[in-house]
């Protein structure tokens, strides 16, 4: 499944929810509009995840949509999952790529324009630019201007998500960015209607960018 859509990319967090209530999250949110979901599971084992990709892979392919995973290489293989996500600390684009070929989707993240540029000859298939906004999940963030991600856009071909605290209220910054579209967490994943929340999310996205 490489062909993949940006425009309102999923980012899980099971932290406040069990297990019922996670899976019907993220299928709610499928039906309002996800475009692509990506697995985030900083400190749960590996066989745990494994299990938990393979139903989730399960879901998301019911509705079209890809799921890749954050960071681990070892467990999309393992769950022949679409794709993974990585970041500057882990594995390298190019070493991912020559473990899961070409046929995978594999991201990456990128602050800047040398680095950006660096990714994308590495092999990334997109890249997420930000932080957009402070964010409070896990992740330290860095802020990122509108006015580097367009430039980035300027200068690559691959496409770009913007990523970093980004919701209904505020992703009209990204007018004029030329990215194809948000990653969220937070914004569906604590929401009390994620089919709503994705479906007005979708909407203003389409508007937006």
């Amino acid at each position: 499944m490489k062909n993949f859509d940006l425009s309102l990319y999923l980012v899980t967090n099971r932290d406040k929810l069990t297990d019922e209530e996670f899976f019907k999250t993220v299928e709610e949110s499928l039906k309002g509009g996800v475009s692509l979901v990506q697995l985030r599971e900083k400190t749960a084992p590996a066989r745990e995840v494994i299990e938990l990709a393979k139903k989730l892979k399960e879901l998301c392919h019911s509705y079209n949509v890809p799921l890749l995973v954050d960071d681990r290489v070892d467990i999309a293989l393992a769950a022949d999952l679409d794709g993974v996500h990585l970041g500057n600390d882990d594995m390298d684009v190019a070493d991912a790529r020559k473990i899961l070929g070409n046929e995978k989707i594999i991201g990456s993240t990128a602050k800047n324009l040398d680095w950006a540029i660096a990714e994308e000859k590495k092999g990334a298939d997109y890249l997420g630019v930000g932080a957009i906004f402070e964010t409070k999940t896990h992740v330290k963030t860095t802020r990122t201007s509108v006015e580097t991600l367009r430039e980035i856009n300027d200068n690559i071909s691959i496409p770009t998500v913007a990523i970093g605290g980004l919701n209904y209220d505020n992703i009209d910054i990204l007018k004029g960015s030329k990215a194809k579209g948000i990653s969220v967490v937070r914004a569906i994943m604590d929401s009390k209607d994620p089919y709503e929340d994705a479906k007005k999310l979708k909407e203003k996205v389409m508007n937006v960018l």
